[in-house]
């Protein structure tokens, strides 16, 4: 494989651009222009090179490359903390249970409430790979897995980076056009403004106008016209893959949405993670026989690199091919961390 990830850096811009535009409405991270996306990625620079004891407010940008061609073929990102320095709000989907004596009937009803729980928490987001390097007809395949396990990598490497609790918010239902049935119903009402409108503020600014104009009260959700109520919790198509590979790592989804397009939001304890538990640190050594396939990272944070690739292992330690190596920046005798694929 010549899949690699590695952290991002300013020559990688133009790409980004690109992917940013081939994601299309509705994917705020990557909706908010280049100057900002190259802002991001001085931002990622810096969290990548500082010494960190505790999650603060870093941001940390992954780069799938294909070295083969150059071709920049994806991209995640991990915040450390959110909340911090900017409200971070989502609707929680709650059950309240009334009855009538007189009925001697039991009523059950959905509300959505406006909480902000998840302050402090880790986020992972910003999957995005190119339509080429996706599906039965991509031009080489894992390339999703990579840089969206990648991220789990990062944490395992260094977990004092990183919170207990890890969230990630999908995108929600909206149409080719850039309309979500959920904000319509939800939103515009009380913002004055469509959802492309709405996004595009969330993602250039603080967020303080959600705190300024998001209705306090509960919402009820029996009130809402129904393909509002239909897209409660309901991912985006192209963000169906992505959501497989958080619950594989065993995120879940806890009737939390977006507070725009109600996209679910899926927590999991950083720790409890599959790559986090069970990757572990082994010597590189000559290969033998190639039989297993893993996730292999040189287990740094500065100069991080993580591959898909095959090994072999022995008492002695894991076996990588030397193009795996170079891709790696390793030599034999280094340490390496690696999570077997079961």
């Amino acid at each position: 494989m010549s899949l690699v990830v590695r952290p991002a850096r300013a020559s990688d811009i133009d790409a980004i651009c690109g992917l940013a535009e081939l994601a299309g409405p509705g994917f705020t991270s990557l909706s908010v222009g280049c100057d900002r996306l190259a802002k991001r990625i001085a931002d990622s620079e810096v969290s990548f090179a500082a010494d960190i004891s505790e999650p603060k407010n870093e941001k940390y940008l992954l780069i799938l490359e294909d070295t083969e061609d150059g071709t920049i073929a994806g991209m995640s990102a991990v915040k450390s903390r959110v909340g911090s320095k900017a409200p971070f709000f989502n609707y929680k989907l709650l059950r309240m249970t009334q009855a009538s004596g007189s009925l001697d009937e039991p009523f059950g009803m959905d509300i959505l409430m406006l909480v902000n729980e998840y302050t402090g928490a880790s986020e992972v987001g910003t999957l995005f790979v190119h339509p080429d390097y996706r599906g039965k007809t991509a031009k080489k395949r894992g390339a999703g897995r990579l840089i969206s396990q990648a991220r789990y990598m990062v944490m395992a490497i260094a977990p004092q980076r990183f919170a207990d609790t890890v969230i990630s918010e999908l995108r929600g239902a909206v149409d080719a056009q850039g309309n979500s049935a959920f904000w319509d119903a939800v939103g515009r009402p009380f913002f004055r403004m469509n959802f492309n409108e709405a996004d595009e503020i969330s993602a250039a600014s603080n967020n303080e106008f959600i705190v300024d104009l998001m209705p306090r009260y509960p919402i009820y959700v029996d009130l809402l016209p129904e393909d509002a109520r239909a897209v409660i919790g309901q991912t985006h198509p192209a963000g169906e893959g992505a959501r497989r590979y958080l619950e594989a790592e065993g995120f879940r989804y806890d009737r939390v949405v977006d507070v725009f397009d109600g996209g679910p939001c899926l927590t999991g304890l950083r720790d409890n993670l599959r790559t986090v538990r069970d990757s572990r640190v082994v010597n590189v050594v000559k290969p033998g026989e190639l039989i297993l396939t893993a996730l292999v990272s040189n287990n740094k944070i500065n100069d991080l690199r993580v591959v898909l690739t095959q090994i072999s292992m022995s008492n002695d330690g894991v076996g990588l091919t030397d193009k795996d190596c170079k891709a790696l920046n390793l030599t034999r005798g280094d340490a390496a961390r690696i999570w077997i694929k079961r």
